[in-house]
């Protein structure tokens, strides 16, 4: 960026002298209005000082960089001063910072998100190099700060000093695809940058691979960093190198700490000769899974490739159940071969015939790879036959994905037969094997263990269901959307399967309270966060109707010791009182749009309470969430938070 092109020596200040903070901020505010560049300058200057309202404009080394966004503004541009005598009180994120250049940014409210973001960064970049700040301090007139503007070479020689000439790759995958997969990738890319490492992140999300690495940079990494909760497809094209495995969500506590055990796992074991042509195991010795991570893994992977099957099959046949209803439609419905039959096959079908057999086939995917997809559908099929249900086909995902671990490693695609080996042994074998112990060895223990849980599901009622529904909630919100609240999914997944619709309900009803809660709070309690989590606040209720508990994350990752346990006290209380009332819900994924088919009430009854469940749990996690900030603010003698990022 050419910093030049959005000032001029008229915008510039050398060696000035002024008595406070508001003194700085009125002069470069008539110097932009004499330069033409507003269109108000009291409009403009408002909203200058309603920014400095809500957190430090104050870096550190000496920086200051007021900003106003706002339609008062013609163009982009910034005015500079550097200050004879230090400002010691301007609100700074170092508290000892004392004030002598100070850059003030006038933005276009169209242009927040674009040109003010990418000048207030450049401006930090640069500024980072001392030799390049003292140039500016030190320059004596306004055109020689101008020209000294984008003169970067000692600081291009300070960084080239500095970069550790080193490559990392990583790959981010988490069981939904979305909001962890996407936050850990920009986590580690940013402290790359900090690092002088080159990070370069492969998002395997609800997208399918996007970034996906090339040839070239397999071959120039030093390193891999695997932070995924569901398997990692394609691994095998990292076999050469050393390996990190970790979270998704460790990325978002300390990244830099990752990539430096990367660069030390190359550095005692380095990188092989990339083989393109090789067929390797996926992990090496030091990077092998322990077997608990393996079965948390395996389930996790199921998991998210059921989702979409699972949300398609809910909503096909929410569909049927929809227009049946609306247009008195349920002689159709009902009619053997009729569209709205036919409708209704394909959604229970997704759901009651295809839902075990994905869930069993990449569960064996997840812990041996390819060669486990066709036993473990198998296993899925041989789960449907034999009634054991959503149980049978996670056991069954278990047995075909160790079962084919084990084959690979006894027999290995050698020589001529490498491809019989592969494309005939392993699925031929596996299939054989894995269906023949689900169907005679496994069935009626599996059959009677699903049965047995039907009834007892069925049985809950009072302080049983009252039990099962806190337990439900509290997991739900627990990690929004991470490993608990997919243990949670997985049980009530499971019910549904059996017969029992009531767990589900609860499940989705409890989605809706984290996103609820937040944006209740950030509107009521507006003094009491910062804009950021303000700007999170005003989306995560459209996201809770959509039954997505993602949009909470990064306010939960702001402050988890106090958003976690508000949440799951709300959460409970709501899965409570749906699990209590015998509502149920047959139709996963649909959102706000299950109020229409609720059951175990009469409609409007059972509607009332579904969502004034989430309702009353939203209000309770609501009141702890402004109340455990309060007390938090209070405590550090603060009105808001003083860690928000000053853009």
């Amino acid at each position: 960026m050419q910093l030049q092109t959005l000032t001029s020596p008229s915008l510039i200040s050398t060696a000035k002298t002024f008595g406070s903070k508001e003194d700085v901020i009125h002069y470069l505010v008539k110097k932009l209005g004499e330069a033409g560049k507003l269109y108000s300058e009291a409009e403009y200057l408002q909203s200058v000082l309603d920014r400095e309202k809500l957190s430090p404009t104050g870096f550190e080394g000496g920086l200051a960089i007021p900003h106003g966004k706002s339609t008062a503004v013609k163009e982009a541009a910034f005015a500079v001063a550097t200050l004879k005598k230090p400002l010691t009180n301007w609100e700074s994120i170092d508290p000892t910072n004392q004030v002598q250049l100070v850059i003030m940014l006038a933005i276009p409210e169209n242009e927040a998100g674009s040109t003010h973001l990418a000048l207030l960064a450049e401006f930090v970049k640069r500024l980072s190099n001392e030799a390049y700040k003292e140039r500016l301090l030190k320059a004596k007139t306004n055109t020689e700060l101008f020209e000294q503007l984008d003169k970067t070479e000692s600081q291009e020689e300070k960084r080239a000093v500095k970069k550790q000439n080193k490559t990392v790759l990583a790959i981010t995958a988490c069981p939904a695809g979305i909001a962890h997969t996407y936050m850990a990738a920009e986590a580690l890319i940013k402290a790359g940058n900090e690092l002088g490492v080159d990070v370069f992140v492969e998002k395997q999300g609800a997208n399918g691979i996007e970034d996906r690495h090339t040839t070239a940079l397999l071959k120039k990494a030093d390193a891999i960093i695997f932070a995924n909760d569901v398997a990692i497809k394609n691994e095998e094209r990292f076999a050469h190198l050393p390996k990190l495995k970790t979270s998704v969500a460790a990325p978002l506590r300390n990244a830099s700490n990752l990539i430096q055990q990367a660069l030390e796992k190359a550095e005692t074991a380095p990188k092989k000769e990339y083989n393109p042509a090789q067929i390797a195991e996926s992990s090496s010795e030091d990077g092998e899974k322990s077997f608990k991570t393996e079965i948390k893994d395996s389930i996790l992977t199921g998991i998210s490739y059921i989702i979409p099957v699972i949300v398609a099959g809910g909503m096909t046949l929410a569909a049927a159940v929809l227009i049946s209803q609306a247009f008195n439609l349920q002689e159709v419905y009902a009619q053997e071969g009729s569209w709205l039959w036919l409708l209704r096959q394909l959604g229970g079908g997704l759901l009651g015939q295809l839902m075990v057999p994905i869930l069993a086939a990449y569960m064996a995917y997840s812990i041996a790879d390819k060669p486990a997809l066709g036993p473990g559908f198998a296993a899925g099929v041989a789960a449907n036959l034999i009634g054991s249900g959503f149980l049978g086909g996670m056991l069954g995902g278990f047995l075909a994905g160790f079962f084919l671990k084990f084959l690979k490693k006894k027999i290995q695609p050698k020589g001529t037969f490498a491809g019989f080996i592969s494309f005939w042994v392993y699925p031929v074998v596996g299939t054989l094997v894995v269906g023949s112990i689900m169907l005679f060895v496994i069935g009626e223990p599996l059959a009677w263990i699903n049965q047995s849980l039907i009834n007892w599901l069925g049985s809950l009622s009072g302080a049983n269901a009252l039990i099962l529904g806190a337990i439900l909630g509290a997991m739900v919100s627990f990690d929004l959307g991470g490993p608990v609240n997919k243990a949670a999914y997985t049980f009530c997944i499971g019910a549904m399967a059996s017969g029992n619709f009531i767990p589900y309900a609860a499940f989705a009803s409890v989605k809706m309270v984290s996103a609820f809660s937040v944006t209740g709070a950030t509107i009521i309690g507006k003094r009491y966060f910062t804009k950021q989590e303000q700007e999170i606040g005003k989306q995560t209720w459209l996201l809770g109707l959509a039954g997505i508990t993602e949009g909470a994350i990064p306010f939960m990752i702001n402050d988890p010791l106090r958003v976690i346990p508000s949440l799951v006290a709300g959460s409970a209380v709501t899965g409570a009182i749906v699990a209590f009332f015998n509502i149920g819900l047959n139709v996963p994924g649909a959102g706000i749009f299950s109020l229409a088919l609720l059951q175990g009430q009469q409609a409007l009854i059972a509607a009332s309470i579904w969502l004034g469940a989430a309702l009353i749990g939203a209000l309770i996690s609501m009141v702890l969430l402004i109340a455990t900030r309060k007390m938090k603010l209070k405590k550090g003698n603060l009105e808001v938070s003083t860690t928000q990022n000053v853009a």
